[in-house]
């Protein structure tokens, strides 16, 4: 009955199948039936429990997302089911290879193996599920399960034993390797019941799920997912699709887990470093060392990086060995038919037989390839997140130490403000990524070793040719690398230099287009701009190189091997040979390639822990004895409050409240009148800046509790210094400073402002709660009011760095007012009124020191030059060269010193009559004015708020979320086209065409390989060329010849194509550069009212840096490796086409992968930019208000902020970096699929064996490069944003430089007369925008001087502008000396009127170069200018006279000096018209009566257009015009307007007496 079934469970061509004469147990059928036994079992019980049992079990799970429990011995579990599914894999091979050499088909053989496949598979999604859920008891049908196996594995094993089956047998060795496996997991299970008492116990244990789980804000789940999650970064899908519907932002990357915080790792590795302090504590020589700190601390993740990378390279050489097994098997296919065994149920196959089959080979080679990825994969994100904890301890650490630096040395230069931010910016940065880098430093050794000796088993000495090759090249490799560093070295220098002259054309483009200079400052930036471009040159040039050695190296060995052996072995390698050596050059170059660059980050890194044990070693404060309270506020104390920030992410609300908790030591409780006196008592001080010397010496002061005392003395007598000994920022060489109570709580203003990069209201209130009627009394007492409310936001405007920058008075108003409002015993001064103009001192005096300090019963110390407030001081210091000179109240110094009395009263009448003066000129409204202008450039206010309805509506946009996203998804092509072009059409071309070449002379040299390995094989297939020839020898040679010609076209054309991409990048950046350039220079006055200087200045630093560098690089490796995936793709279907059928799902596959991962790199990336930002500018500004910090005792809130900026910017690039092995692991999955079904389809329907390993051979590469077309793509998207924005500005209108006239018809030295006629003159800004003036009527005769007066925003500036056609007239002329205007070349119009602004800007350069930037004067007339400017004693005095050094902004000149020269500027321009616009406003009384002298003395025969700020200037004037809302309201002399007692000018005139 049976034998009439095809298929039976023992076959059907054996009767003894079914004989149990020998007992159950003999028989082999039935022990492989008794297998079957428990995987049933195992598929009947848990399938029910899997699909109906869900519903009900999960509610009870209360966990974050569905993460996870571990039980114990979790990933042990992973690690064996997935070995005992690899077994089981190799069992089911085994048995159907086995089952082939039969007659009939033998289910026996492998439908147990399945059956186990699938059951193995089943118990791990049953035992995740169970683990998500926590519900251990369940777990008892897997122990069943593992017992049962356990058993009948046995006992298959013991039977074999009985029948001396021997160990070579394959059989043998797997049922062996299962029980094993199968015991292992039985132990694992006994170990979870033993530690979570699930079952026999009485007291299950209770488990909670690790911290981090519990807050929700942990987004970051790497570390607590199962171990296939984390292998394959699973978890990171939801994220990574999320990106599509909305872009990713710091609240959906959530927090960072407790481990990987930065407060963690600096604990781990301070305690590291302090241990190696200790040791070396004894030896006065020896420095700690950093290296082994941070091996103490981040070594063993290193250690199982590197273990990870050992196992991935040695898998790497799986792909080789199985080409060269799978084109064996083939070619010898034909010549072995297999013979049917002679015992026929006893098929057993020795490993050796096994690993001859062709198919399973083929999924050897997928599954080594999977792991390979996986574990490579492993060891970077390993090394990575390593590398990440080392940068937040390292920051930690040089924020803990800069904290505590000595104030001397910042301020005597041995550790600058610049080392600092070099040491965060750069020196962390490269520890990191040595650490990235640290794995490859002992595995590539390894790789090149293991490489060689494989190369040389299969193709003997001749592999020891190719060998040296590669190694004799790679230290040009590593020249190249250093030349690298060097160029881009000296590019550096050439960019910050060409950007300090654009940030100088920028800050005074009014000016130049006033003067008609903007070309010759243009052309000194494009000078620089050409050097940067020969160093950029060097730098493409050497990028090239290297490049082309990357590519050129594995030809160069390959033919050096091949041609060696034709030659001494008499005959070509086999295609075996031939295809695993050409993949392990493949293998060995990459190591190659990669060791220079790790070589040099070595040396790098090494360079960069000197540079840190320098700093952290350098000297530290004091650790004064009334610093006590300090003790107790290490970060231990801020550590169990970590879990206090969760609206750390959200920035605009200040964290002032959740950091209370941190300060309640400092803050003392509350203030009880003192009994003691005295606050500060200092007797017999000495203190030195570090110097040794003592600055202050002999120091005896007392400080009155609850009074105001004033120090006093001349400039440089140390009245700064004695405030910071008090504050213990100087080494105190002798004496004491004794405070009354443990300590006051200080508040500082220091002399030089220091602000916050934060709102104004978060400078001001500085971490203490905030309090609106102390915030109101605070700000109105510092005047600070009119100033907020110039702000666009009001007090919530960011101000500092990058905030807006404010004058010096409101900076030193804010710190005043934060010293203020602070509610502290003590207030410390320092000269707050320095920057201030008289009314807002007094007013700053009376109600902010007299009455409100005061009424707080507050101790003031108030160091301070304006001795008219002497009177208002409860004690006097008075100081003089370091020591103090007198001390007591007024009258005691009255009537004792009478001396130093009488010379503070001379001084004191002194400052009243320049009071007088003062009283005039008022520098606040002025301030006011600029800061106004600098805000709202005449009508941006409305634009602000449009921009901001616009952005609402766009928000709107995003929840309908349809075109947004398309946007987001697409690649910019147009901009990519517009970068190409700009590279020139020749290049563009050549680069096309030498690309595609050069691909195909590779693909055609590999091609020619398969050729010639194959005509021994079978010589009548194929007839190539060569094969024709008559002998042996001469084919052979012609072989050679041609072989070795396509090579070395393949080296030539490498060359070629790396040049022509850097060239074609090179001009592409010179052209966009200079198009950029001119067109902003002559871009219209209006857009840089509206455009702020940082943006412009941005496109010429970050974005034409991307630009010059980072594009060229990423376009090369993008055409690279998309062509070599599409030369290798095309190889594959040629050798087999059928594999095309399997590139369609594939295709889908990756298009999808690289479309996610493109949204949400781009997002990532532009998250991790701009975290770095604000974590760099904390650094500095800490630095810099270093004092002041330390005065107020903010450390602890300092810390606690740049843990959180750390934490942030960590995270941000934790996922940048989870996010690219995300797709790596895809991208490698593909490139094994593809590898299979290429391996399959050419086993199936196998072309010649030298083709087929052609095509597996370019299968192996695709792995390599399919991830690289995805980052590439993925990078340069990003960095088409910068040409993006550089196109943007380049759209923008010229001003129209071409007048009507021709040049010839203007006479040379028109204007000669100055006669002015204004006709009904209509200007306005721009044409959308309403009219400035309207209709106005005017005429001025030769020589006349003319006052232009009215209120703020009457149009008098609009009039002076459109004289230079600055702005736009519409209707009406202006006509000078019969020519109007309006027909003149722009730049002639303006090279002959000169004008003043009421700012006054000098350039970097020479005096002769500000005066006279064109070179058309001679030194006389320089020195006359000088000299009329009452300039010329001043400048003669200077080292070099006119070519005196000017420094940036003119800094090293007084305003009134810079006005002056700004005069004797418009002087040297022997023009007969010149108008000063305000000239005068900013400057005081001297400088004003200067000014007024020399226009009425030298400008006597020219025309002056006199707009005045103050009317007094212009009461001498001929003609007086007063303007209103664009009108002329009255027009006359000013004795005539004077009379008219109603008239406007007169109302003006007593306002201004």
């Amino acid at each position: 009955m049976r034998e009439v079934m095809e298929i039976a469970f023992c076959g059907t061509d054996n009767s003894s199948a079914y004989d149990i004469s020998g007992g159950f147990l003999r028989n082999v059928c039935f022990l492989d039936a008794l297998n079957l036994v428990p995987h049933v079992f195992l598929l009947f019980i848990t399938f029910p429990i899997l699909f109906i049992g869900w519903g009900t079990q999960s509610s009870k799970v209360q966990i974050h997302h569905n993460t996870w429990l571990h039980f114990p011995g979790h990933n042990l579990r992973w690690i064996l089911t997935f070995t005992l599914l690899f077994v089981h894999v190799c069992e089911i091979g085994e048995g159907i290879v086995s089952d082939t050499h039969l007659k009939s088909r033998h289910l026996h053989l492998f439908l147990p193996a399945i059956m186990g496949f699938v059951a193995a598979t089943t118990s791990i999604v049953y035992y995740h599920n169970i683990e998500t859920s926590n519900f251990p008891k369940l777990l008892l049908a897997l122990f069943l399960y593992w017992v049962m196996a356990f058993v009948t594995k046995t006992i298959k094993l013991v039977r074999y034993c009985q029948d001396e089956v021997p160990l070579a047998q394959l059989r043998f060795c797997i049922t062996g390797i299962m029980v094993v496996l199968y015991g292992l997991l039985m132990a694992v299970e006994i170990n979870v019941i033993r530690v979570r008492r699930y079952v026999f116990f009485t007291n299950p244990q209770k488990v909670k799920p690790p911290e981090d789980l519990q807050d929700l804000g942990v987004r970051f789940l790497q570390p607590f997912v199962n171990l296939v999650s984390k292998a394959t970064y699973w978890w990171m899908n939801t994220l990574i699709i999320s990106a599509h519907k909305k872009p990713i932002d710091l609240k959906a990357i959530g927090k960072l887990p407790i481990a990987m915080r930065a407060l963690t790792n600096y604990v781990s590795l301070k305690d590291a470093y302090e241990e190696q302090k200790k040791k070396v504590a004894d030896e006065p020589n020896h420095i700690p060392s950093i290296w082994l700190a941070m091996y103490r601390a981040f070594g063993r993740p290193i250690l199982l990086s590197s273990m990870f990378r050992y196992l991935a390279d040695l898998l790497g050489f799986a792909g080789p060995l199985c080409i060269s097994g799978i084109v064996d098997s083939l070619n010898n296919s034909d010549d072995n038919t297999s013979k049917p065994y002679n015992d026929l149920t006893k098929p057993y196959l020795t490993s050796h037989d096994f690993l001859k089959t062709a198919y399973v080979l083929a999924i050897l080679l997928f599954l080594a390839l999977i792991l390979q990825r996986t574990f490579l994969q492993a060891s970077y994100y390993v090394a990575i997140e390593t590398g990440i904890n080392l940068r937040g301890a390292l920051l930690a650490m040089i924020y803990n130490k800069m904290l505590r630096l000595s104030t001397s040395n910042l301020s005597m230069g041995e550790m600058t403000l610049g080392q600092i931010n070099n040491l965060v910016a750069i020196e962390t940065n490269q520890l990191m990524w040595f650490l990235f880098l640290c794995p490859n430093l002992w595995a590539m050794p390894v790789q090149i070793i293991m490489g060689v000796i494989l190369l040389y088993h299969l193709l003997g000495k001749s592999a020891l040719v190719g060998a040296a090759v590669i190694v004799l090249l790679a230290p040009i490799q590593y020249f190249i690398a250093t030349k690298l560093a060097e160029a881009q070295k000296s590019t550096l220098d050439y960019s910050t230099e060409r950007l300090k002259k654009t940030n100088e054309i920028l800050k005074g483009i009014k000016l130049l287009k006033l003067y008609a200079w903007e070309h010759i400052f243009c052309r000194s930036v494009e000078d620089t701009r050409m050097k940067e471009l020969t160093s950029l040159k060097t730098f493409a040039l050497y990028t090239s190189l290297s490049i082309f050695m990357n590519a050129a190296i594995p030809i160069a060995a390959v033919l050096a091997t091949f041609v060696t052996h034709t030659y001494s072995e008499e005959h070509p390698p086999s295609p075996a040979q031939a295809f695993a050596s050409l993949s392990l050059f493949h293998i060995l170059v990459t190591p190659l390639f990669l060791l220079s660059t790790v070589v040099r980050f070595a040396v790098k890194a090494v360079i960069s822990v000197q540079k840190l044990n320098e700093f952290l070693i350098s000297d530290e404060i004091g650790d004064d004895s009334w610093r006590n309270g300090d003790s107790a506020l290490t970060y231990e104390s801020c550590k169990k409050h970590t879990g206090l920030h969760p609206k750390a992410i959200n920035r605009r609300h200040p964290i002032r409240h959740h950091l209370d908790s941190c300060e309640q030591t400092l803050r003392i409780p509350s203030r009880h009148i003192d009994i003691d006196d005295f606050a500060i008592k200092v007797t017999n001080g000495y203190f030195s800046w570090g110097s040794g010397l003592a600055t202050l010496s002999n120091i005896n002061i007392r400080i009155p509790t609850g009074q105001m005392t004033m120090i006093v003395g001349q400039v440089g007598c140390g009245k700064s210094s004695l405030l910071l000994a008090i504050l213990g920022e100087m080494q105190t060489l002798d004496g004491k400073v004794h405070w009354s109570r443990s300590r006051y709580t200080v508040a500082y203003a220091a002399q030089k402002p220091w602000l916050l990069n934060a709102t104004v209201e978060e400078n001001i209130t500085f971490g203490s709660p905030f309090n609106k009627q102390r915030y109101k009394a605070v700000t109105d007492a510092c005047s600070l009011q009119p100033d907020i409310d110039l702000l666009p936001f009001g007090d919530q405007t960011e101000i500092g760095e990058r905030g807006i920058n404010l004058s010096g008075g409101q900076r030193q108003r804010i710190c005043v007012a934060r010293a203020l409002y602070q509610n502290t015993n003590l207030v410390f001064l320092d000269d707050p009124f320095s920057a201030l103009d008289i009314h807002l001192s007094d007013h700053l005096m009376q109600e902010g020191i007299l009455k409100f300090l005061k009424d707080d019963k507050r101790t003031l110390v108030l160091v301070t030059h304006k001795l008219q407030y002497l009177p208002h001081a409860d004690w006097i210091i008075a100081m003089k060269d370091g020591s103090v000179l007198r001390e007591g109240t007024l009258k005691d110094i009255q009537n004792n010193d009478v001396e130093l009395y009488e010379h503070w009263k001379t001084l004191m009448n002194r400052q009243d009559q320049e009071l007088e003066k003062d009283m005039e000129a008022d520098q606040t409204t002025l301030e006011r004015k600029t800061l106004r202008r600098a805000m709202y450039p005449r009508e941006s206010k409305a634009q602000l708020e449009d921009e901001d309805e616009e952005e609402e509506e766009e928000e709107d946009e995003d929840d309908t979320m349809s075109t947004a996203m398309r946007l987001r998804t697409k690649m910019p092509w147009k901009t990519c086209w517009r970068y190409l072009t700009s590279g020139g059409f020749f290049l563009l071309s050549l680069m096309i065409i030498s690309k595609l070449l050069k691909h195909s002379v590779i693909v055609a040299i590999d091609y020619w390989l398969a050729q010639w390995t194959s005509k021994n094989q079978n010589q009548t297939q194929n007839q190539t060329f060569c094969s024709k020839e008559g002998s042996i020898e001469e084919s052979k040679n012609c072989y050679v010849a041609i072989f070795t010609a396509l090579s070395a076209a393949g080296i030539v054309l490498c060359l070629v194509t790396s040049l022509t991409v850097e060239w074609m990048g090179l001009m592409a950046a010179k052209n966009l550069h200079h198009n950029l350039l001119n067109k902003i220079i002559l871009g219209p006055i209006r857009f840089f009212d509206t455009t702020p200087l940082g943006l412009i200045l941005n496109r010429f630093s970050a974005d034409t840096n991307i630009i010059d560098q980072h594009i060229p690089p990423t376009l090369e490796s993008l055409t690279r490796s998309t062509l070599l995936c599409l030369s290798a793709i095309g190889m594959i279907s040629y050798a087999t086409p059928y594999f095309l059928l399997a590139l369609v799902p594939l295709g889908i596959a990756f298009y999808f992968i690289q479309k996610y991962f493109r949204v949400a790199s781009k997002d990532l990336q532009e998250l991790d930019d701009s975290t770095q930002l604000p974590l760099l500018c904390h650094f500095s500004e800490t630095a810099e208000g270093l004092t002041t910090i330390r005065a107020f005792r903010h450390e602890a809130r300092f810390k606690q902020r740049m843990l959180e900026l750390t934490d942030t910017n960590n995270i941000a690039y934790l996922f940048l970096s989870a996010a690219n092995r995300w797709l790596e692991v895809r991208t490698d999955y593909l490139g094994a699929f593809i590898v299979l079904t290429a391996a399959v389809a050419s086993i199936t329907h196998g072309p010649t064996s030298g083709i087929m390993g052609l095509g597996l051979l370019y299968a192996l590469t695709i792995t390599n490069y399919l991830n690289w077309v995805v980052r590439n793509l993925a990078d340069l998207e990003v960095q088409m944003g910068a040409v993006k924005k550089v196109n943007s500005f380049l759209n923008m209108e010229s001003e129209n430089y071409e007048g009507t006239m021709d040049v010839s018809q203007v006479p040379k030295d028109w204007p000669q007369e100055g006669e002015i006629k204004i006709d009904n003159l209509c200007v306005r800004y721009e044409n959308n925008l309403k009219p400035v003036l309207k209709h106005v009527k005017a005429y001025i005769k030769p020589g006349q001087k003319v006052g232009i007066c009215g209120r703020t925003g009457s149009g008098k500036s609009s009039l002076s502008l459109a004289f230079f056609r600055m702005v736009d007239i519409f209707d009406g002329k202006i006509v000078i000396d019969g020519i109007d205007i309006s027909k003149l070349p722009l730049h002639m119009l303006r090279s002959r009127l000169s004008i003043i602004l009421q700012d006054p800007i000098l350039f970097s350069g020479s005096i002769r170069f500000n005066l006279d930037p064109e070179c058309k004067c001679t030194d006389d007339t320089l020195w006359e200018a000088l000299e009329i400017a009452q300039l010329k004693n001043m400048v003669k005095s200077l080292p070099g006279g006119l070519d005196a050094v000017v420094t940036e902004g003119g800094e090293n000149f007084s305003v009134g000096q810079r006005q002056l020269f700004c005069l004797a500027r418009a002087f040297v321009r022997k023009s007969s018209i010149l108008i000063m616009d305000e000239a005068t406003a900013s400057i005081d009384m001297a400088t004003e009566n200067i000014l007024q002298k020399v226009v009425m003395t030298a400008f006597a025969d020219r025309t002056v257009v006199i707009i005045a700020h103050r009317v007094h200037t212009i009461l001498t004037a001929d003609l007086v015009i007063v303007m209103k809302r664009g009108n002329i309201l009255e027009y006359d002399t000013p004795e005539h307007l004077l009379a008219q007692e109603d008239g406007i000018f007169a109302s003006f005139v007593r306002a201004d007496m």
